[in-house]
């Protein structure tokens, strides 16, 4: 039901779009607000004591190469991670770039996913207003409707390709702790950078602040 559920949040959110207007995506930044809160709180809360159960100074390298890598993706996405999404296609291409680097990102995004933690809530919540955003963007720079489609569907089946293989291949359950602190690199930087864009000027308005506050309370009582 997992893997069903990370589809269907970006199936929520291509539908979503599709009734969104431009002025109505303004309200995105308050849902943004609360899906960076709540994802930074569950790595804060749930991953990072996890992966320094055993204390290592290793553990802090692969959570910075998780930083650097999330950096040299958005090298590519241009941060469509965390809402921003820039298409210049005058012939409407597939944009495979795009498509590459995000696909990674949700890849990744799959590995520390478990019954032990509420990982799979929060990337659910975080996928739902970059879908909304990503389909947004796709429909009303003009791109077929087949390409806007292709592009979500292996979107979308990207990060439980990545829970699938973590919890099915043993290879990976040696790496665990690794791969998991490398997400939690990744997740650090996505996270915040979604705290500060989504708000304007760096600043926090009333709507906003009490979204991540309630974004950290429920993460934190979950």
């Amino acid at each position: 039901m997992s893997y069903l559920f990370l589809f269907l949040a970006v199936v929520v959110g291509y539908v979503v779009a599709l009734f969104l207007k431009k002025r109505e995506l303004r309200n995105m930044e308050v849902f943004l607000a609360f899906s960076g809160a709540f994802l930074l709180s569950i790595t804060v809360f749930e991953l990072l004591p996890h992966v320094f159960e055993t204390p290592s100074k290793s553990i802090g390298v692969y959570i910075m190469l998780g930083i650097l890598l999330q950096i040299f993706l958005e090298f590519f996405s241009k941060g469509a991670e965390h809402g921003h999404v820039h298409l210049h296609s005058e012939t409407k291409h597939f944009p495979w770039i795009l498509f590459v680097s995000l696909s990674i990102h949700a890849f990744m995004e799959g590995f520390p996913i478990s019954e032990d933690n509420n990982l799979l809530l929060a990337i659910i919540i975080h996928k739902i207003p970059v879908a909304i955003i990503l389909s947004f963007f796709f429909i009303t720079a003009g791109y077929k409707r087949i390409t806007t489609l292709l592009f979500l569907f292996f979107f979308a089946i990207m990060t439980p390709l990545g829970s699938f293989i973590s919890l099915n291949y043993s290879i990976v359950h040696q790496y665990e702790t690794e791969i998991s602190a490398l997400v939690i690199g990744i997740f650090l930087h996505v996270s915040t950078t979604i705290l500060f864009e989504s708000s304007k000027n760096h600043k926090f308005n009333l709507p906003k602040m009490t979204a991540v506050l309630v974004a950290v309370f429920l993460a934190y009582f979950l």
